[in-house]
């Protein structure tokens, strides 16, 4: 962590699970050019069933493949305790559960209630700590379900509750389908920080309405220092229709940069590598700042 502020790079997993098939070539070009840039964390793949997220059905071997740099921590999504024994086989530093705010999401997102993802959870958590992984938990649909509406902050606080007795390590309030207002931020920090060390907790923030910038600097406001991000603004989320992508890393680091924020991350690196990955998948770019700085980049060469 530099600077106060940390940032974990969501693209390779949160991103590119929602886009369409991508060689494990490209994803290792991906992970090593990103902490090559300077990316201290990254949320590399998901042992999530490939029936259910092909797109990362490669997980293996592009954790057995990368290059693994001193002082990068790789991180892995497992939903059972299968998951957890392929995150251990590839010497991954942290594991991340995930449940959600909303019971519906929950259930067409983990096939299965609230109450049964924390029944999962439990041998997960024992095996992991016994084999000194660090264990993060997201909590999906913190801001709002594409199902149920508005989720009531009582709901998150009551989920978190549970990951912090679980033992986890940090905590994410992820706005999976971008809805968060600066506003409900606030509101929603305040109640988790009488629970959870403010420190400790993660705002993951989509941009599907352009607030999660906003967002951002609400929450550096009110204490947190942990953000999730995604490379050219990757990804949205399979079980959520209409989902933006994530908040684009290159936007935030720049947000960071305005305020004086070092984060140890070559911003013009990091744009290469957005132009990469976007040129690989065939995507537009998401980033406002990668756009910008591409666009100069071109016109000082011509």
């Amino acid at each position: 962590m530099a600077g106060g502020v940390k940032i974990v790079e969501v693209g390779p997993r949160d991103g590119l699970q929602n886009e369409k098939t991508v060689s494990t070539a490209v994803k290792i070009e991906l992970i090593n050019g990103l902490t090559g840039a300077g990316i201290k964390n990254v949320e590399a793949t998901s042992f999530v069933s490939p029936k259910w997220v092909p797109q990362l059905a490669d997980a293996m071997e592009v954790l057995r493949q990368i290059q693994r740099r001193p002082g990068v921590c790789y991180s892995v999504l497992v939903p059972n305790q299968t998951g957890l024994e392929k995150a251990l086989a590839c010497q991954v530093h942290e594991i991340v559960v995930f449940t959600a705010a909303s019971e519906t999401f929950a259930r067409k997102n983990l096939n299965c209630s609230i109450a049964q993802s924390f029944e999962r959870f439990l041998p997960i958590a024992e095996i992991a700590k016994a084999n000194g992984l660090a264990m993060r938990g997201s909590i999906s649909c913190s801001f709002g379900c594409p199902y149920e509406g508005d989720v009531p902050i009582g709901s998150v606080i009551q989920v978190l509750v549970r990951l912090a007795a679980l033992g986890c390590d940090t905590i994410d309030l992820a706005d999976t389908i971008g809805v968060g207002t600066v506003s409900r931020v606030r509101e929603l920090i305040c109640g988790a920080a009488r629970e959870f060390p403010v420190e400790k907790l993660a705002g993951h923030y989509h941009d599907t309405y352009g607030q999660a910038l906003a967002n951002i600097l609400a929450s550096l406001e009110a204490g947190l220092n942990i953000f999730h991000s995604s490379v050219a603004g990757l990804g949205g989320c399979p079980f959520a229709p209409g989902a933006a992508g994530n908040v684009a890393t290159e936007d935030v680091v720049y947000l960071l940069n305005g305020l004086g924020v070092e984060t140890g991350i070559n911003l013009d690196a990091l744009v290469s590598i957005g132009e990469f990955i976007c040129g690989a998948i065939g995507r537009w770019n998401a980033s406002k700042t990668g756009s910008a700085l591409l666009a100069k980049r071109r016109c000082a060469e011509t």
